[in-house]
């Protein structure tokens, strides 16, 4: 063969250097699969190990939730300044630019609404679509002490199955029944159980006492909600005082979409995970961001 012709014997072996052996920079991921680290790494950006999720699934449970009445008047304004995009396969497809880029955390579980038990819910979409769509991860709800705890359990195990059979992640996001204590007692328990049912990626609530706690006991990246809507500032350090506590970032929806100025807001969010601003001079980049948008 003609390509054997030109066959030279190797002489750069490097040999007064030590294979260089680097530890993945996410957290509980260094012996995962070369794909599943592939996509972690989408998630959390190099520069921080840190991620902005942008979250607006809200609809597969709400239908058209305030704010999120037309997602492309809405949330593609928002795509630009974002690390991920959270949302339903529905939302991704019918509104979502295919040339955007951005890492996909899909919405795998539904099967019911805000007028029955959230925690009975289904697997809603099947790994062969999550392929399709590209996802970077797939996530579902786990609610802990709720009614139908075993069910949700239940989808989240079918999920990390599947996703580990072709290198994609699993999130789990730790809902919050009507009935059960936000604190760390609660999410101490709910995030451990998540992780040692082999979620890669953990989004929980920030609480005021033990969240260190909290974040300490889960081997894996957590992620905090942002949850209703908050005043701006004050969502601001919340996410200034989960990052600070461990937090490995925010999938934040609300507090952003639903803001005065939203890309403002979510440069603000940014500079906090990302960059370590302070709580005040992350409000002031969304006050400039406001007057200049006005």
């Amino acid at each position: 063969m003609a390509d054997l012709d030109d066959v030279k014997e190797g002489k750069d072996f490097g040999l007064d250097k030590p294979v260089e052996v680097k530890a993945f920079p996410v957290r509980g991921s260094v012996s995962l699969d070369w794909g599943m680290q592939d996509r972690l790494a989408r998630i959390f950006q190099p520069k921080s190990g840190r991620t902005v999720m942008l979250a607006f699934d809200h609809g597969y449970f709400q239908g058209p939730a305030t704010g999120l009445e037309r997602l492309d008047l809405t949330i593609r304004p928002l795509v630009p300044y974002t690390d991920v995009l959270m949302c339903t396969r529905g939302g991704l497809r019918q509104t979502m630019p295919a040339d955007s880029r951005k890492p996909v955390v899909l919405r795998c579980s539904g099967g019911m609404s805000v007028l029955t038990e959230l925690s009975r819910e289904l697997v809603a979409v099947d790994i062969e679509d999550a392929i399709r769509l590209n996802a970077s991860a797939i996530t579902t709800n786990v609610y802990v002490g709720a009614e139908y705890e075993h069910q949700s359990l239940a989808n989240l195990v079918k999920l990390i199955d599947t996703g580990n059979r072709y290198g994609i992640p699993t999130m789990a996001v730790t809902g919050v029944g009507k009935d059960m204590v936000r604190d760390a007692r609660y999410f101490g328990l709910a995030t451990r159980i998540c992780a040692e049912l082999g979620a890669h990626i953990v989004k929980s609530y920030y609480i005021d006492t033990g969240f260190e706690k909290v974040v300490a006991g889960c081997p894996v990246p957590i992620v905090i909600a942002g949850g209703k809507k908050l005043p701006e500032r004050d969502a601001l350090e919340m996410a200034w005082r989960a990052i600070d506590q461990g937090a490995a970032g925010v999938d934040m929806g609300r507090n952003i979409f639903q803001s005065d100025c939203p890309v403002a807001m979510i440069a603000a969010v940014r500079a906090v995970v990302h960059d370590g601003e302070s709580v005040d001079k992350a409000y002031d980049i969304y006050k400039a961001g406001k007057a200049k948008a006005a």
